[in-house]
């Protein structure tokens, strides 16, 4: 009987542990109305980044896409899109990790700023494809004004949220990681 890498204890318990915080991370922030739907300013990619740069490609992609869809399922507004919420921040946090733990940059601290800032590029051009395409495919827009109107509202709180998430994660990353190798979690 050949022994399963991935899902052992302590990785099963990583990932509650930061499915969680991206779940309850995502509850703080600021909701910002629009004509496209609801957007808001959290703190949720900060864990869907910290997660993935933390654990790893696949940790944090299930955290991130997990964490975030739960999110997503407490709020009548969002909860339609929350497959998509799950596929976008998954691919946020698979980059990141794939960044991180992959690709050969030099230095970590090089190698952190470049993941996070991958991670949260790959998530806002899935963000506003998703709902540009949702403007002129459900909402009925014409493209200019769903590209408009996804310029205009969305893009800012977008952009805003990945500096934050890549600003904190990094910090964050930078911070836990020689505690987490002492302890033998990564």
């Amino acid at each position: 009987m050949t022994k399963n890498k991935f899902f052992t204890t302590k990785k099963i318990c990583i990932l509650g542990l930061m499915t969680a915080l991206v779940f309850v991370m995502t509850f703080f922030g600021i909701d910002i109305p629009s004509a496209l739907g609801k957007t808001k300013i959290h703190f949720g990619n900060i864990m869907c980044l910290l997660s993935a740069m933390l654990f790893g490609p696949a940790t944090g992609a299930l955290a991130a896409g997990f964490g975030s869809a739960l999110y997503d399922l407490t709020d009548p507004a969002w909860a339609p899109e929350f497959w998509m919420t799950f596929i976008n921040k998954a691919s946020m946090a698979l980059v990141a990790g794939l960044v991180m733990h992959k690709v050969r940059l030099g230095r970590d601290e090089i190698r952190i700023w470049i993941a996070g800032l991958c991670g949260s590029v790959t998530y806002c051009v899935l963000y506003v494809a998703k709902n540009i395409f949702s403007g002129v495919f459900l909402k009925g827009f014409t493209w200019k004004v769903a590209i408009t109107e996804t310029i205009i509202t969305k893009v800012p709180v977008t952009l805003v949220n990945g500096v934050i998430a890549v600003i904190c994660a990094g910090i964050l990353t930078l911070l836990l990681r020689p505690a987490l190798k002492k302890a033998h979690l990564i």
